[in-house]
């Protein structure tokens, strides 16, 4: 008995490394943990103002691959903490460089520390998120958050709160949650129409999504503890699960799913439209845009498959190329696809798409790709017809009058509508009902392009939301009055869903034209809401785009655009003689007594 009590006590009284994970140093006695403190960790330490940075062994980094590639058969990588951003670096030398670039900043405070006051609290939509020190920095940090992609958010919640008036509960994915904040605001405006699964694959991402639930007072579907800081009741309930996008999709469906990677997310579209149900809903956020804008042609290529030169419209070439790519994804599942929202700004791309079954509805989604043919002198574009010339289908004359190949084919790409009407309608009340004031302008400005009008009179009241023809379906939405929380069946789920003849002659005019880039040199434009007025009077359709502020979107021919643009546009020299007259008739007014 007192053999096994001494024993007990020296296991006791050993300690573990706290800078190596246990399998690569075992608990052992001070002496020895001292020796090795002193022989491993303190002997290569980087100094800054007054801190010691000793190395870690720790899985903090990623992890460094094998020699067969496996990331599961490679080690992790020795490294530094900087005290300032937290960033790990694995060589002294480019610490010691780092530190330097912090005292040519002016950065040297240490700020960081392992606990949860290092982190920034951060407010967006009601919700509140933890974030790292780093957390601007993807290559540094796990736990990415861009407050650049508010615009992105809010559209994305708008989009799903459209849907669960349609059905509920709907069984929503947020496949790249970093931290989470998508998720939260869904569960937490949406409540019991919503049943959120937040996933990713790093484990910091993981932790710190649940420790944002519990900021939020929202329980973690299958946690043990209980939310933070009160008593209270949970608001909501959300599931966070650790696993790969792609696998999550091939094992659960789900009614609306929105893929957010960090840059192109096609290696997940044939996950996504794998097991989504039926009219459900799939958003598509692509943040490469140096391959979206033509910066870069050859990762296009290898990407979208898709051949494109920088053009004018450049932002709606790269939503439509996103959509080119979704819609073979769709039609690789035997489903197609009708766009309810194209949203292409400075730093994103975001698609909207909603799910038809069917190998009818996939051929039909796979009859709108197509080539772009594009004149490389004036920039008229069309889209190329089976059995056309390409020289024969520019409206232009720029290959008979001057020399060489004039014309190029770009794409394939999405030649549909970019827009649905009624959806953005109910967007639009979506974001006044929760106060979202910051996209309303965008809505409206989309809801204006989708009907090629400039009218602004927009309805917002519960009976132009009743019926919304979408992809010549007629959809009913869910009244106040019907039961919440269940799905309706039988009689009624059949005649949910009604097909309509759609109307040819109101197809939506594809790209738009600047009125800066055809402008006539020597001759002084009309402002750009006086040009929308006579080209109306000239009896086109037209209004103004999101894509480009100086951008006119109309189904007129760039003949007949720079037509109409020369006949209100006056001549320079004209304005200012007038000008320099009436000043000198003002001067000799005043002179005569």
């Amino acid at each position: 008995m007192k053999g096994k009590k001494r024993q007990r006590l020296s296991f006791s009284g050993r300690k573990s490394c706290p800078l190596c994970p246990e399998e690569k140093f075992k608990a052992c006695y001070s002496h020895k943990l001292r020796r090795h403190l002193q022989n491993l960790h303190w002997k290569v330490f980087a100094e800054f103002e007054g801190f010691r940075m000793c190395i870690c062994h720790l899985p903090c980094r990623n992890l460094k691959p094998g020699i067969s590639g496996d990331q599961a058969s490679g080690r992790h990588v020795a490294h530094y903490h900087c005290v300032v951003c937290s960033v790990t670096i694995a060589r002294k030398t480019d610490m010691i460089s780092h530190l330097k670039r912090h005292v040519n900043k002016g950065e040297t405070e240490a700020s960081y520390s392992g606990s949860l006051d290092a982190y920034e609290i951060m407010k967006e939509l009601g919700t509140n998120v933890q974030l790292l020190p780093n957390y601007s920095t993807p290559q540094k940090s796990d736990t990415y958050f861009n407050r650049k992609m508010k615009t992105n958010r809010q559209l994305v919640f708008c989009s799903l709160a459209v849907l669960a008036e349609e059905r509920n509960p709907l069984e929503c994915l947020d496949a790249f949650g970093a931290t989470g904040i998508m998720g939260l605001q869904w569960a937490k405006h949406l409540r019991n129409s919503v049943k959120v699964t937040i996933t990713d694959i790093s484990d910091t991402c993981v932790k710190m999504i649940k420790e944002n639930c519990e900021l939020n007072n929202i329980r973690v579907d299958g946690g043990s503890r209980p939310p933070r800081g009160n008593d209270a009741q949970p608001i909501a309930t959300v599931e966070v699960v650790k696993m790969d996008a792609n696998v999550i999709m091939h094992l659960r469906p789900f009614d609306y799913i929105h893929l957010d990677p960090f840059g192109t997310a096609v290696n997940y579209l044939d996950a996504a439209f794998r097991n989504v149900r039926n009219m459900g809903i799939i958003s598509v956020t692509s943040t490469d845009t140096g391959s979206l804008y033509a910066k870069s042609p050859n990762v296009t290529q290898r990407h979208y498959s898709c051949h494109i030169v920088r053009t004018e419209y450049y932002k709606e070439l790269a939503a439509r190329m996103v959509l080119a790519s979704v819609a073979r994804a769709a039609a690789r599942c035997n489903k197609g696809m009708e766009v309810l929202l194209a949203v292409a700004l400075e730093h994103f791309v975001l698609v909207v798409v909603r799910v038809l079954r069917g190998p009818t509805q996939a051929d039909e989604s796979a009859k709108k790709l197509r080539k772009l043919v594009h004149c490389q002198w004036c920039e008229e574009r069309v889209f190329l017809k089976l059995g056309n010339m390409v020289d024969d289908t520019l409206p232009c004359n720029c290959h008979g009058s001057l020399p060489g190949k004039t014309a190029v084919l770009l794409g394939p790409l999405w030649s549909g509508p970019l827009f649905n009407t009624g959806f953005l309608r109910r967007m639009l009340s979506a974001a006044v009902q929760h106060s979202m004031d910051d996209i309303q302008p965008l809505v409206k400005t989309l809801i204006c392009e989708s009907e090629c009008t400039t009218l602004k009179s927009l309805v917002h009241g519960s009976s132009a939301l009743t019926n919304q023809v979408e992809c010549g379906v007629v959809i009913k939405t869910l009244q106040e009055g019907g039961e919440a929380g269940k799905r309706k069946l039988g009689e009624e789920s059949g005649n949910v869903l009604k097909k309509i003849k759609p109307d040819a002659s109101l197809e939506h005019p594809p790209f738009y034209y600047s009125i800066h880039r055809h402008s006539i040199r020597g001759m002084n434009m009309p402002k750009l809401n006086k040009f929308l007025q006579y080209l109306t009077e000239a009896g086109f359709r037209v209004s103004r785009t999101h894509f480009d502020p100086t951008g006119v979107r109309t189904d007129a021919s760039l003949q007949q655009f720079k037509s109409v643009l020369t006949k209100y546009s006056v001549h320079t020299c004209t304005t200012s003689t007038t000008t320099h007259t009436h000043t000198q008739t003002s001067v000799s007014t005043e002179s005569t007594p």
